[in-house]
């Protein structure tokens, strides 16, 4: 019989005994720490070294301050004003991200987002848990190719279609106030605008993008409102919770630690597979015995439907599929539930504005088209987009340089060694801040009144600074993002927002519950959402009447 000879494995394992586990464990720990630092010592060599605020925690660095901040853009913009359009920030054990505030500095980032610079380990862990691998998971080729499969669904002509499903649900919420101020003594009633305003938000993605109504305008609760409310109503962070966060920045494997907001996120992913799974299966069926023609071929859940086919030009996966409608169901009710939310809010503070907007919509009489929308509501548009630029429903992100780059900036800054600078060497493997927030509100940008509600800078030539012409994102905003990411339901957005806002102010007067100067505090939902203090949840009480 012949003997096979395993005297290697054998040899290494006597190696290993011999020398020692904890000998061994310390070699891999050692190794690790030299390509740590060998990658620490060529990021310092290749990044231009900028000036910054100093940490003001050893473990943090200022991410703590930033994450526990009221308003973390304007501590970025006070950080732009003392160290330049760009400058360093010390973050979690050691990190250090840069921060761009210069609109041509922000443009060629935006040019180069999803292969130059990439979501962090820490969104795309986040993103997948909760929405999956969709298109705000999706980087490079992947992301070009599931956008591409779904633009057709948010065309001009796709989205002149839905026009009468967004009217349809503001007239839902106008029938139900005009039932409580009517069953009112007083002539008016206080009525919490922002559960509304998700309920409207949910109906109109439902009914626009998957053919399915959620009934929450007709009191049905479905499982996905029940989560998405659940969300608004855990605010508090506990102290371990919020470390465990900030701490996932460099150790992304710590959001598998199980916690109520993790096992409320993980919930919130089965809970829309599940609907997104049945609206499919319902879709397909109708598919089958021909109840879908050319026209459902263009809406979001025909074209995801074609796009599960074997040989479309398009092809996505049954998950990429599902991970399509999560994200539009998401993003569908959080955004512009906000903004909704914040638009009555500001008019409510600002009765001027408000007389002047309904005046318009009056003036102009029946309720507007798509095209009328877009075109002939000057003062409606204006009202819109100052809520957008003050309140963007995303205040900031962090991505990672996935090559080294270099970033040219619109005015020179001073470095870290006291020389001036007009681009910075990027290196691969740096985090790179952008807050929208920050630049949308900015004085430096917008001009001295820029934290002011002033609808009427939209409709004057010289109402936007030079310095705001430079942003290159829509109408000068950040709010939508810009480059290969940008909102892909824009349009879609702001038509619900302009529909459903003409529809409310039209017919009724908006007032602060508790008077003008009401403080409004902003608490976290699945995003940042404003809330009334001393409020529960997410709770936004105004007093409503008709308009007669």
């Amino acid at each position: 019989m012949k003997v096979i000879s395993v005297s290697f494995p054998l040899s290494l394992w006597t190696t290993v005994r011999s020398v020692g586990a904890f000998n061994v464990a310390c070699s891999f720990v050692a190794l690790w720490a030299l390509v740590k630092v060998l990658r620490a010592l060529r990021w310092r060599l290749k990044t231009t070294q900028l000036r910054g605020p100093p940490r003001t925690s050893f473990i943090y660095g200022v991410s703590h301050d930033v994450a526990s901040s009221k308003d973390s853009g304007g501590m970025y913009e006070r950080w732009a004003t003392e160290y330049g359009v760009a400058y360093m920030i010390p973050s979690v054990l050691g990190q250090t991200r840069i921060v761009l505030c210069d609109p041509r500095a922000i443009a060629h980032f935006y040019a180069r987002e999803t292969w130059t610079y990439v979501q962090t380990p820490l969104s795309l862990a986040l993103l997948e848990s909760s929405v999956g691998r969709g298109l705000l998971w999706s980087q490079g080729e992947t992301h070009r190719r599931q956008r591409k499969a779904l633009t057709p669904a948010f065309s001009n002509a796709a989205i002149r279609k839905l026009t009468s499903v967004f009217y349809d649900s503001a007239y839902k919420a106008k029938g139900a106030w005009d039932t409580a101020i009517e069953s009112s003594k007083d002539g008016d009633a206080v009525i919490e605008v922002q559960n509304w305003m998700n309920h409207i938000s949910l109906d109109s993605i439902g009914i626009a993008g998957f053919s399915h109504d959620f009934g929450s305008l007709d009191g049905k609760r479905a499982s996905v409102t029940e989560v998405f409310d659940t969300f608004g109503n855990n605010q508090k962070v506990s102290a371990v919770n919020q470390v465990l966060l900030l701490l996932a920045s460099a150790f992304p494997i710590i959001t598998k630690i199980p916690n109520k907001r993790r096992n409320l996120v993980k919930k919130l992913g089965v809970v829309m597979g599940e609907i997104s799974n049945d609206l499919l299966i319902r879709s397909r069926r109708e598919k089958d015995v021909n109840m879908s023609g050319k026209d459902e071929e263009k809406s979001i859940i025909g074209l995801l439907i074609k796009s599960e086919g074997q040989d479309a030009e398009l092809h996505m996966s049954k998950e990429e599929v599902v991970a399509q409608m999560k994200v539009l169901l998401v993003a569908g009710y959080e955004t512009t539930s906000i903004s909704l939310t914040w638009a009555l809010i500001e008019l409510s503070r600002h009765s001027d504005v408000q007389t002047s907007l309904r005046e318009e919509l009056f003036a102009f009489g029946a309720d507007p088209t798509y095209d009328q929308l877009k075109a002939n509501l000057p003062y409606l548009d204006a009202v819109v987009h100052e809520i957008l630029r003050l309140h963007p429903p995303v205040g900031e992100f962090t991505r990672l340089a996935a090559a080294d780059d270099v970033i040219p900036l619109s005015e020179p800054v001073r470095m870290e060694s006291g020389e001036m600078t007009d681009s910075i060497c990027i290196a691969k493997g740096t985090l790179i801040t952008i807050s929208g927030a920050a630049i949308n509100r900015s004085s430096a940008i917008w001009g001295p009144d820029a934290k002011e509600f002033k609808p009427d800078r939209w409709l004057t030539e010289d109402g936007i600074s030079g310095k705001a012409k430079e942003v290159q994102g829509h109408r000068h905003l950040l709010t939508f993002v810009d480059g290969p990411r940008t909102c892909l339901g824009k349009d879609f957005a702001i038509t619900e927002f302009k529909t459903v806002l003409s529809v409310l102010v039209k017919n009724f007067v908006f007032e602060m519950r508790d008077g003008p100067d009401t403080p409004v505090e902003v608490v976290r939902g699945i995003l940042p959402r404003p809330r009334v203090v001393g409020e529960d949840g997410i709770g936004v009480p105004l007093r409503v009447r008709r308009y007669e």
